[in-house]
This record gives C-alpha cells, structure tokens and sequence, in this order.
C-alpha cells in the first residue's frame, strides 16, 4: 500500500509496505518494526534474559495460563503475547498478572478506555500536545514530549482526552520491538502552566492515572522528566506524590531550566532545540501530519479493542 499526501507546507505523509512516514524537513516520524538489529538483540538478552530458549518456553506457558481466564480475549499469536512479557522479561507468572491487570483497567476505566481510537482522538492529535519524537536516546528508547503548559487549552480538551491520547501513543510506541527493548522516557513540558491546568489535575485523577503507569502499563518506562516547571507546579506534585511508589519516583527527574540535565539523560540528539537539544522541530505546525500519521493505524486500533474482558464488566 502506498499513499501521499502534501499538508499545506505541513509536511508529508508516506506509505510505503503498509508503514507511515511523516516528513518535514529533517523531522522524520515512522515507526520501526524492524528487530534484526546486533545492539537491541544484546539489550535484550542482558537486561531481558532474551534468549531463544527463554522466549520459546515463556510463549508456551503463558499461552496456557492464559487458558484460565476465559473471560477474556486475547490474540494467539506470538507478537502479541511478546509485548507484555518482555516489560516483564519473559517471566510467564508476572506477564499474566500485568494481562489481567491491564484489561481490568480497561474494563473499569470505560471513560477513557472504550474506542480508543487516532479518529476518536484527532482533538489532542492534532493540538500538538503529544509530539513523539524522531529520534532514539543513546540506550534506544523511544521519546514522548508531552506539552502540558501552554500548548493545552483546558476550554477545548480535558485531561481525560489527553490521558487516552497519551494511552494511544504508548500503545503505538510498544509495537516496536525496539521499543519494547529499550523502553520509552516522556519530556513533560510544563512551561505555561496555570490555575486552569492544575484544576484539572484532581486527586481522584492522579489516583487513576499513578494506577495505570505502575500496575498496568506495558512498558519499560525509563524515566519521566519534568521540564520548565513554574512554582504552581508544586501543587501538582503534591496531589500526584501520596500515590506514587518508590520505584517510580527514582524514574522521576525534575529538571526545570536545567538543559544539561535533561541531556545527560536522553543525550542531546533526542531532544528538541528549544530544551537545550540538537533536534530542529519544524516551524510550520505539525500536529494535523502527526494526527493522519496515527490514523494509519485506525485498524490496528480497531483489532486491539476488541482484546479484553466483556464490556460493561467490572472486574
């Protein structure tokens, strides 16, 4: 399948193979399916006890565990079962918990779980809130700027929309076996933040959402950096920090105007310019390129939401 299409000086969509790519300039956006690679082979097989024989008997068992939950659907095949058990190295006991997990959270979160779809989503697609970038870190993982200050007008979109946004963009990210290798790190981009944000950051919001980042969340999530915060941001954290597990908060890093910082994390090529990084963001507006980049996998979406437990059944 291939297709083009120019977006107003925007940018251009590609598709070539059945996979998007998004251009402008030197932004280049396209996921990565590719696993034949010697660097993110050994990551596997060091960080991940990847081996063949590993790999050959955690599909078999947790193929059979899964057996006795029959309530819920789940794929056959082998690429799906590998995006759960490699966050959890391969142990089958530990992936099929975070499955159950996983799909509860979806059963019982109807609000921001049901249709998660990019043509359901095109709002905060398109705001330019959720940028995922171009570029690995040097240790391979993938990047998500996510622009919560300035960028978030709370009069259109509501936390809840970008929450699925921010759902539908890992989703999309841990098909990647790479991604599902090395991980993923998140920018939050605070610079611009007001009352009218932190309003929408209630304690039964940050309950939900701490819930979802460390039981059910599919991913290596490496680490969280928060980035031009102003002191109201103060007030955010302490809502947030009653639910936040020690684990995670060593995965936290405050850096403020600290560029320096944020490098020395995810290595200056990673990083767009304007946080103190090597990466040329387009000028023209790209957020209507990166929304149609999603919705090429409109029926990906589609099959994934049909996983789970019956709806309307709490667990």
């Amino acid at each position: 399948m291939s297709r083009q299409r120019d977006q107003d000086g925007g940018g251009t969509i590609t598709g070539v193979r059945d996979v998007p790519c998004f251009k402008v300039d030197d932004f280049v956006l396209m996921a990565d399916f590719d696993d034949n690679d010697e660097f993110f082979r050994e990551k596997a097989k060091k960080e991940l006890r990847e081996t063949p024989e590993v790999v050959q008997q955690a599909l078999k068992d947790i193929k059979v565990m899964v057996q006795g939950e029959p309530d819920l659907t789940l794929p056959e095949d082998d690429e799906f079962f590998q995006k759960f058990l490699r966050p959890c190295k391969w142990y089958p006991k530990s992936t099929y918990e975070l499955l159950k997990r996983f799909y509860k959270f979806r059963a019982n979160h109807p609000r921001h779980c049901d249709n998660l779809l990019p043509s359901n989503e095109k709002k905060v697609l398109s705001a330019e809130i959720l940028i995922p970038l171009p570029d690995r870190t040097p240790n391979g993982c993938r990047v998500l700027l996510i622009n919560a200050g300035r960028k978030w007008n709370t009069k259109e979109i509501s936390i809840d929309e970008i929450f699925r946004s921010v759902m539908l963009s890992l989703d999309a990210a841990m098909a990647e076996p790479k991604t599902q290798i090395a991980g993923v790190h998140v920018i939050l981009n605070m610079e611009g933040m007001s009352l009218r944000h932190v309003a929408q950051l209630t304690p039964t919001f940050a309950a939900m959402l701490t819930d979802w980042v460390q039981r059910c969340l599919p991913c290596r999530l490496k680490g969280i950096h928060i980035v031009n915060q102003p002191f109201i941001f103060n007030m955010v954290y302490a809502v947030f920090k009653p639910f936040l597990l020690e684990k995670t908060q060593k995965r936290l890093h405050f850096h403020g105007t600290d560029r320096d910082a944020l490098i020395s994390h995810l290595g200056a090529k990673s990083v767009p310019t304007d946080l103190g990084g090597e990466m040329v963001l387009p000028k023209v507006p790209i957020g209507e390129g990166i929304c149609e980049y999603f919705c090429w996998y409109e029926k990906e979406f589609e099959a994934s939401n049909k996983c789970g437990y019956p709806s309307g059944k709490r667990r």
